[in-house]
């Protein structure tokens, strides 16, 4: 019974010695691998792509084969961390396609940019969205950045770092994708904007809510 008693604490000992994953930050990829390797066919520069892809599913298609989440920058961007003055700038599409590693803002960014550099005629925009928020390792977190472009006189949404290289829609209106992806993502949404801009600004309302 001894010996029993013994692998018995032994066995406990083991499974509550075992480092435990931080809680998961709720813009981050779900099933995501932890690295990727850029396919062969990758331009070799961000100018070169510009000349290459002409669509949102050829910016969507490297999203998918490259982009890591970065859960230290993400809580580096929390509102919490703003509110303590600190400052961290958003990587701009040049520097993300050198190293594509970063958080919701930074890859809104690059749809953006690079959607409206190649073909402005999708009239690419940011959607702010803002959820009921969360405290995670003493951070808050609220706010989530998608991008958003048009084709057929429908609204279609990407570069979101919850599911990179997925292209969403189409959708009549904006307030039919927050209402979608509001179940998709099991959260209340309380806040959201198109805008040109991932800039803050001052209070104006969006939907039925306020954003700031």
């Amino acid at each position: 019974m001894k010996h029993l008693a013994y692998a018995v604490f032994g066995a406990w000992l083991a499974v509550h010695s075992m480092p435990v994953r931080a809680e998961q930050l709720p813009d981050e990829p779900v099933a995501r691998p932890a690295g990727v390797t850029r396919p062969a066919t990758t331009p070799a520069a961000y100018r070169d792509a510009l000349a290459v892809w002409k669509s949102p599913e050829d910016i969507a298609a490297f999203v998918d084969a490259t982009f890591v989440y970065d859960r230290s920058r993400a809580l580096a961007l929390a509102e919490s961390s703003r509110a303590d003055g600190r400052r961290v700038d958003i990587h701009t599409p040049e520097a993300l396609y050198v190293k594509p590693s970063g958080v919701c803002v930074d890859l809104s960014r690059f749809g953006v940019e690079t959607l409206n550099r190649i073909d402005p005629s999708y009239a690419a925009r940011y959607v702010m969205i803002e959820f009921e928020p969360v405290v995670i390792d003493g951070r808050t977190l609220r706010r989530h950045w998608v991008a958003s472009f048009r084709r057929d006189g429908k609204l279609w949404v990407y570069a979101d770092s919850r599911r990179p290289g997925h292209v969403a829609g189409p959708y009549h209106t904006i307030d039919a994708f927050i209402a979608d992806y509001a179940r998709y993502r099991g959260q209340t949404i309380v806040a959201w904007r198109e805008t040109d801009s991932y800039l803050r600004r001052t209070r104006s309302v969006a939907g039925s809510a306020a954003a700031s």
